[in-house]
């Protein structure tokens, strides 16, 4: 004590030693623990972070490939790489180099070819009607020679009637020659009747018996004739089926050269619409507006093969969108409509992710489309769209520039966020609900 008043004639002794100052340090704590608490109470947004690029939601307005639709050789180029064209602007020319279409006036020529084979189509048309007709004609001759042999039938019918109508009465006037003759000869040897009479009466029996023997050769004659009538009938039909097969097959053979050349004809058609289609394949015209980048080929004379790439055409107007990827574990936290902020590559941002509202420099999006199966690098595509209720994205953006993306998920307290973390817990699982009118 006595030292203490020994130096406190000294100010270093008051600047120094403080021990008989008043501590503010208790009230420090005291407001740092209620700030903290305060903070601790502060709403904090749940997230999804993961970087994608810039892409397009239309296939059609994505960089596409100028392929050559044919084999060829660069005969001109009408545009650099950098220059804007128009849909329909030349962009390139090609010259043949197939064999089989160097020829100049090829289209002419199978045209030549196509008019060759109508003739020929005529020409058999032609023979088919007249084999028609020869058909029948020959079905006519055949009807008049049948009707003929049936005439002729009908003749030898009649004959064989009358003959076998006169080889009975010769068969009776025999009988009765026969039984006059045997009389006779009973009479002649009973001393009755003459030896003049017995031969008279077998003269009389030996023609009657000759008449009858000649109508019977007569008749055996007229069935002969019958019978060859028969042999010619079958004849005819047979020499007139024949005759008419040979021009069936003659018409069928012509109907089927008919049918081949009909053929030859669609495919020579076919193959001058194709010549026709191939030369306006030589010159290459812009598919869309849009900037010539990345070219191929250089030079004139380079051989191009079938659909080989050539350029890349970059379109003009393009509605951006961003494909993000996502790890399967946070996939049932992402829903179609979901609201995504993004800081584009080149643009500076102020981000703050879990107070999305006072961020600066971010632009919002709205999750159009998430795939279903899982890409190559084991992470689930996403497809984001602007959001048309916040500001409009920049023009500047270009189609493979990089987004930062921060799916937005649910509110929650600061302290459950910091518990949440390190208890290694998922964010919150919600579902956006969308109010829909019933009809």
């Amino acid at each position: 004590m006595k030292s203490r008043e020994k130096y406190t004639a000294f100010n270093a002794w008051d600047n120094i030693y403080r021990a008989h100052k008043k501590s503010n340090i208790k009230n420090w704590f005291i407001g740092i623990f209620i700030s903290l608490f305060i903070i601790l109470l502060l709403p904090w947004t749940q997230n999804i972070q993961s970087k994608g690029k810039i892409t397009t939601l239309w296939q059609e307005q994505r960089p596409q490939e100028i392929n050559s639709p044919i084999a060829g050789k660069i005969s001109k180029w009408w545009v650099k790489e950098g220059d804007f064209v128009k849909k329909g602007d030349t962009i390139l020319q090609i010259s043949e180099i197939k064999a089989e279409y160097l020829d100049p006036n090829l289209i002419g020529r199978t045209q030549e070819q196509i008019m060759a084979k109508k003739n020929s189509i005529q020409f058999y048309e032609s023979k088919v009607s007249a084999t028609e007709k020869q058909i029948g004609a020959l079905s006519n001759a055949k009807k008049f020679k049948i009707e003929q042999l049936r005439n002729k039938w009908r003749q030898i019918e009649n004959k064989l009637e009358g003959e076998r109508a006169e080889l009975l009465a010769a068969q009776n006037e025999l009988s009765l020659a026969k039984d006059q003759y045997e009389r006779q000869e009973k009479m002649f040897k009973e001393g009755l009747v003459s030896k003049t009479q017995l031969q008279l009466r077998s003269v009389s029996y030996q023609n009657s018996l000759a008449k009858k023997i000649s109508f019977e050769n007569k008749l055996n004659q007229t069935q002969q004739d019958f019978t060859n009538a028969k042999i010619e009938f079958n004849s005819i039909e047979q020499e007139y089926a024949e005759k008419m097969n040979k021009a069936e097959s003659d018409k069928f053979q012509s109907l089927s050269i008919i049918e081949t050349s009909k053929g030859d004809v669609s495919k020579l058609e076919n193959q001058v619409s194709s010549y026709i289609i191939r030369n306006g394949m030589y010159i290459l015209l812009a598919p869309q507006d849009g900037q010539i980048v990345q070219a191929k080929k250089a030079g004139i004379g380079e051989i191009i093969k079938e659909a080989e790439n050539i350029a890349t055409i970059v379109p003009n107007v393009a509605n951006y969108a961003v494909e993000m990827y996502v790890r399967p574990v946070d996939l049932p936290l992402i829903n179609i409509g979901q609201k995504v902020r993004f800081q584009f590559d080149g643009f500076p941002a102020i981000v703050f992710s879990g107070w999305p509202n006072t961020s600066y420099g971010t632009f919002g999006g709205e999750i159009r489309a998430v795939e279903s199966n899982i890409s190559d690098n084991g992470y689930f595509r996403i497809l984001v769209t602007e959001d048309i209720k916040d500001k409009k994205w920049p023009k500047e953006l270009r189609i493979g520039s990089g987004a930062q993306g921060i799916a937005l998920l649910n509110d929650v307290p600061i302290w459950y966020e910091l518990w949440r973390n390190i208890n290694g817990f998922p964010p919150d699982y919600y579902k956006i609900v969308k109010n829909e009118k019933k009809k």
